[in-house]
């Protein structure tokens, strides 16, 4: 039973490392596949090494990553909660858009004064 609960925490010692090679964004392409074919060839001693020499960024990037998936999600419950959408435009932003289509001799006047009433009430 030891034997196998030390198989599997390799398996997962071995995919973290394997994903922290990937998600690594100042790692260039060479240094990611030349990683990767260590730890594939010689998986212990490539891990271990890994786990030396950049062990530490390891846990640099998960706290990195984990702030960045809290603020995406606070950004999103604050979006939620005010009503409005995230990429949409406000209301002063398509009355600019219609001021310049009108301005422009795109849209007629009638045209200009409905679309400026259905975006005043909507």
């Amino acid at each position: 039973m030891l034997w196998f609960f030390l198989w599997v925490m390799w398996f997962v010692l071995l995919f973290r490392v394997i994903g922290d090679i990937f998600r690594d964004d100042r790692m260039g392409g060479g240094a990611k596949a030349g990683w990767t074919v260590f730890v594939c060839l010689l998986p212990y001693l490539g891990v271990f090494v890994y786990l030396i020499a950049r062990g530490r960024g390891m846990g640099e990037r998960d706290v990195r990553q984990m702030q960045q998936q809290e603020q995406a999600f606070r950004s999103y419950v604050q979006e939620a909660a005010a009503g409005t959408p995230a990429t949409g435009a406000t209301r002063a932003d398509e009355l600019a858009k219609l001021a310049g289509l009108h301005d422009h001799g795109d849209i007629t006047d009638a045209e200009y004064e409905r679309a400026k009433a259905k975006v005043l009430a909507g």
